[in-house]
């Protein structure tokens, strides 16, 4: 199981039904675009835009390098192992095609001669773009890879061309961040914090729930800041005013995906005041008790040399404010171990913060000195090998603690959302309870129905009883 930021490479086709390429002339033939796309949800949101405006203009999707026209491949430049990812992933489309656009977090980030590092590793590339530049991606397909033909309204599904299964989606909500963790680059590759128009969103959240989708994942590099930039104005929705916040956002949300029985699950939530007025939502059932919250720390001192907007004591409050109110919440968070300066004192007060906060679902990194990172100038840089050996402890606690809390749900009856369904689930399937986000938490191993006339359906909810945990995740029987 991997717990963290999740990450995604996907090379894909649509499966074209205009023309084939081999016999029609060269002038009327639909150009193919492949793509790459890797990194966290908010860099998939990014893709999904691009792929929704080429099919918008007509271009078709290739499910190889070699067979397209072009390449895009939209990258993350987070951690060392994602640069290199990112460039090995070009390396490999320039080799098999050679005409390649870079987009993504790399494409913002620079190299040792100060200009773009993708350029310095890959000269030959048609074209570098930073994060969410769906308007100077498509500048350059048109000017390597011409527009086929005018489009077509019906070319586009209403909620626009999607990577994950049809049953959930991300919903973005702003772009960059305000924080300046000493740890992050993000604030220089994605810039300040900018937050949608309310309308837009909740218009795209309605579009999407239309088309079948039953879990929204509201997610932003910050979201209980959103509309902050805006100095939270009035937008409009539905022909109504409503508010550029956060807690409005989310009422509204709810509203919409109430008629649809769909989930709604809120992502990257710093733990501001105001997220206290989420709470009562999320006990009555209309936005699911789940709060995705980055903690990286809770020793005080750490947290001011990560620059953190909180200390721990204030976040154990919090939890258990939080909890008083609605005693179902699910917490998922992510730690660093091994910060710079970072004693052994400090690193128990993590740990002995991880056993009384009781943290359902954990992540933790090493920390890792990402070039441009301010923290890299601190003082006191421990070796990796303590580095690794903490997070190992941290890890231990943590997942400690999430068995003993899965372990409660035995006998418990759930609602579950089923993501795979062989054979109608007759031979069972999987699935994810509200305590589940996709790809980075548990899953729900449903067992076979008992009764012949029960199946289960991918995209659809199932009310299972838990009959055991299982590692991260749990044994349940359809019922």
């Amino acid at each position: 199981m991997f717990f963290g930021a999740p990450g995604h490479f996907i090379k894909f086709a649509v499966k074209s039904n205009a023309y084939d390429s081999g016999t029609v002339p060269e002038a009327a033939r639909i150009p193919k675009v492949a793509f790459a796309s890797l990194g966290c949800p908010k860099a998939l949101s990014d893709s999904e835009l691009i792929l929704t405006q080429l099919r918008a203009e007509g271009y078709d999707t290739s499910n190889s390098y070699a067979g397209a026209d072009l390449v895009i491949v939209n990258t993350c430049g987070f951690i060392d192992d994602a640069v290199k990812e990112s460039l090995d992933t070009i390396g490999e489309a320039l080799a098999e095609n050679g005409k390649v656009i870079v987009t993504g977090c790399l494409g913002a980030k620079q190299g040792a001669s100060g200009e773009s590092l993708v350029r310095e590793m890959h000269p030959s590339v048609l074209a570098v773009t930073g994060p969410h530049a769906t308007n100077e991606v498509m500048d350059a397909v048109h000017r390597h890879t011409p527009k086929p033909h005018d489009p077509f309204a019906d070319l586009v599904p209403p909620q626009g061309v999607r990577l994950t299964p049809k049953h959930y989606a991300y919903l973005k909500i702003s772009e960059g961040c305000n924080h300046r963790c000493s740890f992050c680059i993000i604030p220089s590759m994605r810039g300040d914090l900018v937050s949608r128009s309310i309308g837009d969103v909740l218009r795209e959240a309605e579009r999407l729930f239309e088309a079948g989708v039953k879990e929204l994942l509201v997610i932003s590099q910050d979201t209980s800041a959103y509309g902050v930039d805006l100095r939270h104005r009035t937008g409009f929705w539905d022909g109504r005013p409503v508010r550029t916040h956060m807690t409005e956002l989310c009422e509204r949300l709810a509203r919409i995906a109430e008629p649809h029985g769909a989930w709604v699950r809120l992502h990257y939530v710093y733990p501001y005041p105001h997220v206290d007025q989420v709470l009562p939502l999320m006990a009555s059932g209309a936005i699911l008790p789940y709060l995705d919250v980055p903690f990286q720390h809770a020793h005080p001192d750490v947290l001011k040399r990560m620059k953190r907007p909180a200390n721990g004591e204030k976040n154990l409050e919090r939890l258990a404010r939080w909890r008083e109110a609605c005693p179902e919440l699910v917490v998922r968070s992510t730690f660093i171990a091994g910060f710079p300066g970072e004693t052994e004192a400090e690193f128990e007060h993590l740990l002995d913060f991880m056993r009384e906060a009781r943290i359902d679902r954990a992540g933790c990194f090493a920390y890792s000195p990402v070039p441009g990172a301010s923290a890299n100038e601190l003082p006191g840089m421990l070796p990796a090998d303590v580095r690794e050996e903490r997070r190992a402890r941290f890890m231990a606690v943590a997942e400690a603690v999430s068995a003993e809390k899965l372990k409660a749900r035995v006998g418990a009856t759930m609602q579950v959302l089923v993501d795979k369904a062989p054979a109608l689930g007759r031979k069972g399937g999987t699935g994810r309870s509200y305590a589940d986000a996709p790809e980075i938490d548990g899953v729900v191993h449903l067992l076979p129905p008992e009764k012949a006339s029960k199946t289960l359906k991918v995209g659809e909810f199932t009310r299972a009883r838990i009959v055991a945990a299982q590692g991260h995740d749990l044994v349940a029987q359809p019922i």
